[in-house]
């Protein structure tokens, strides 16, 4: 390894890298950690690049993997470059002392984007700020959509998660040479990021490769296979064609990305529908990896730091004005709801008794956040009290009517406000104390595993961080800082929304299906 002040060069395993000092900071850009998966290898698993001669530059993004753009609606909210190419299982890596003396903490980020969006190029992930407070950052690039979770019966499943834990493997053997720390890794991600960390926290091939994790608006999950087969079975429908890995590869990309997000267009966190998402494989994924961390079968000792937003689903529901129709729909749209979350009458009772002023998407929202977020990252905790810490981030928005919503609290665990696209989302005037607390917490986080405030024990302590001072709120629910999914007759005791008070009918199945043509909401 040599490093001058002009342009630092790192080998890895593959070949040497140039990268660049942009303020003190060695940054790489677009280095591959796995081979194009096009040709030969569309659809299959990763497998390791090239080796190349001489020196690759790294001063510039790798290509982004295939996706759709966003909606109108949300692209005013969430920046998503492309950079074309076939190279696109990439990564970038922001270090502060490029050496193998300086073993430094290391964070690897998984960017969101409901595994069918999103890149590490993403403005809002610069990692700067990691690196300049001492940790390694690493962001990745992995397959998304159809070529990184279409389930079909020629090759193997969850093909983006495979890049993911490609990804894993390539810091582990080289991020000593970049200044890092192995045996220090904190897998962090949101959205769809963290359900891909808690994914492969709870792999057995990933196992002794993280040592914490961070997953933000985002719980360990398998997806129905059913769910999954679902939309490629509308995609060869639209394109003619067997819904098999072979028949697919053949497709035009742009086609296919087209037919994607036509099938897609009904999807939504709040109101479920065909998706794309990680599987039950019986090999990466062998189990549930919810459960299987519960159970503590997986990553025990990992530390844990897990968050989500008060108002999650207003990115969910505020653009393109699905709120107002879901209002409309009132108790039609709860039912829906009901549906979504598995869960009976006694649920939305609970919550109306608990907030009497709230309007039916507001109820909606809550429940379902509870039900994708609160109620399994809650689950989690207390498997593992002691390791594990737990916040809402609180702040609103300055923009109208998104309040503390899905993504928003990004630019602030990156302190990254002075990047123009932060404000897309918080709009001008955030505050940086604000990003100080909470970018702090995280790196405290990965540096000693502590964030800076009590760990999960029976009491429950979950760190409000919003307007003011930072405080703690304690028990299962607190009425101020959002809803707890409690049951209105015992205090303190969590309603079951996963089927344990009443399964899903067959009524209430087709109530949602009516409430999604309804509203007729597209994919964010």
């Amino acid at each position: 390894m040599t490093a001058d002040r002009t342009d630092p060069v790192v080998r890895t395993p593959h070949g040497a890298v140039r990268g660049r000092y942009e303020h003190g900071i060695a940054v790489f850009r677009g280095i591959p950690y796995a081979a194009p998966p096009f040709g030969p290898l569309r659809f299959r698993p990763p497998e390791p690049p090239e080796l190349w001669d001489g020196v690759r530059d790294a001063g510039a993004f790798g290509p982004t993997a295939p996706k759709p753009p966003y909606s109108e609606a949300f692209a005013q909210y969430l920046s998503d470059p492309v950079v074309p190419g076939d190279d696109c299982l990439n990564l970038n890596v922001w270090t502060p002392e490029p050496g193998p003396a300086a073993r430094l903490p290391v964070l690897v980020w998984l960017h969101g984007g409901a595994l069918t969006r999103g890149s590490s190029a993403v403005p809002v992930y610069d990692g700067h700020a990691f690196a300049r407070d001492g940790v390694v950052f690493v962001s990745v690039n992995y397959r998304l959509g159809t070529e990184g979770y279409g389930l079909f019966p020629d090759t193997p499943a969850n093909p983006g998660l495979r890049d993911q834990l490609a990804a894993l493997r390539w810091v582990h053997a080289s991020i000593a040479a970049f200044g890092g720390d192995p045996e220090q890794v904190t897998l962090a991600g949101q959205s769809a990021g963290a359900i891909s960390a808690g994914a492969l926290l709870a792999a057995p091939q990933a196992q002794g490769l993280v040592r914490r994790a961070v997953l933000q608006s985002g719980a360990p999950e398998a997806a129905e296979r059913e769910k999954v087969r679902r939309m490629v079975r509308r995609m060869a429908n639209r394109l003619k064609i067997p819904a098999t890995a072979e028949a697919f590869a053949a497709v035009d990309r742009d086609l296919l990305l087209h037919t994607q997000a036509e099938a897609g267009r009904l999807s939504s966190p709040v109101l479920g529908g065909p998706s794309f998402g990680i599987v039950v494989d019986g090999d990466l994924v062998p189990r549930d990896p919810l459960q299987a961390l519960i159970d503590g079968e997986a990553a025990r000792d990992v530390d844990l730091l897990m968050g989500w937003t008060r108002d999650e689903y207003r990115l969910w529901l505020v653009p393109g004005g699905l709120i107002e129709r879901v209002d409309r729909l009132g108790a039609v749209a709860v039912a829906g709801a009901m549906a979504r979350c598995h869960c009976g009458h006694e649920v939305p009772r609970g919550y109306r008794t608990l907030h009497p002023d709230a309007s039916p998407a507001e109820l909606v929202g809550q429940l379902v956040t509870d039900h994708l977020l609160r109620v399994p990252m809650h689950r989690l905790a207390d498997a593992r009290p002691g390791s594990s810490y737990v916040y809402e981030f609180a702040w609103p928005s300055n923009l109208p009517r998104l309040g503390a919503c899905h993504a928003l609290e990004l630019g602030f665990v990156f302190d990254s406000g002075d990047v123009p696209e932060s404000a897309w989302l918080a709009g001008e005037g955030a505050p940086q104390e604000l990003a100080d607390t909470m970018h702090s917490a995280w790196v405290r986080f990965v540096t000693g595993g502590d964030p800076g405030w009590e760990s999960w024990d029976p009491a429950h302590p979950v760190r409000i961080l919003g307007d003011g001072e930072p405080y703690t709120a304690y028990g299962p629910r607190d009425t101020e800082v959002g809803l707890w999914s409690t049951a209105a007759g015992t205090a303190g005791t969590p309603i079951a929304l996963d089927g344990t008070h009443t399964a899903r009918s067959a009524e209430l199945a087709a109530t949602v299906r009516r409430l999604r043509r309804s509203v007729g909401v597209r994919p964010h």
